[in-house]
């Protein structure tokens, strides 16, 4: 079982000064996730399901325990390694979309990928706007997209590196109730095209149960953790 941890957290706990004050947001949390499962982290605003996350991918630093990703020690590296972790690994959805506004969709999805010196990034960036299903909104600007196509872009781009664990941080917010659905859609279907882990941050239940497991997060502790399908599991095993 060890081998397939490709995310573990141990008695992590964030605490923020804000004046004169010391702002507890995390408070030891504890938790392992299994290669190629998605994840759902349920709480309320200000449970610290967001500071969970960027504590997992290393945007944030904890201020006590040790965080594990793909078979490294994030606590041990300073920020360019960090850096330079994310780019090979990890992929982040967001709420707010953070296109670059001067740039087409294809060089949005391209950027990233050219950077880190990937050998044909604009095919890849192609092919997976292509994915996304925005094949016909290449040369568009941002501000010629609708909300769920530059979400789609945003998804794009993600998973254009092929991460092994992509971050989703309600990435539905900004969108209408259908648009919001046919975007999470395609994520989970990339996901398993990419046998990538999903690390899905939301206060929406019903999102939360189309995940394998869910994790419930209140006053920066885990309250719940619940597999959704062992039921199906046991019956595939069987």
């Amino acid at each position: 079982m060890t081998n397939n941890i490709i995310l573990e957290l141990k008695n992590i706990h964030l605490r923020l000064k804000s004046n004169d004050f010391e702002v507890n947001i995390l408070n030891g949390i504890d938790l392992k996730v299994v290669k190629g499962k998605a994840v759902a982290i349920l709480g309320a605003s200000g449970s610290g399901k967001s500071s969970m996350m960027s504590v997992m991918n290393g945007l944030e630093r904890q201020t006590e325990g040790s965080v594990m990703v793909a078979g490294k020690v994030l606590d041990k590296m300073n920020e360019d390694e960090l850096a330079m972790f994310r780019r090979d690994n990890i992929g982040i959805i967001l709420q707010a979309f953070h296109l670059i506004p001067t740039m087409t969709a294809l060089e949005n999805v391209a950027v990233p990928l050219e950077l880190a010196g990937v050998p044909g990034a604009e095919e890849i960036a192609k092919k997976m706007l292509v994915d996304v299903g925005l094949d016909h909104r290449m040369d568009h600007f941002p501000t010629q997209l609708s909300g769920g196509e530059q979400q789609r872009v945003a998804i794009a781009r993600a998973m254009a590196p092929e991460p092994k664990i992509l971050f989703a941080d309600e990435p539905t917010g900004n969108l209408d109730g259908k648009t919001g659905h046919n975007i999470i859609e395609l994520i989970f279907k990339l996901k398993k095209k990419n046998d990538a882990t999903l690390i899905l941050i939301t206060h929406d239940q019903e999102l939360a149960e189309k995940c394998d497991e869910i994790i419930h997060i209140e006053d920066g502790l885990i309250t719940d953790n619940k597999n959704v399908h062992d039921n199906e599991a046991k019956k595939v095993a069987e």
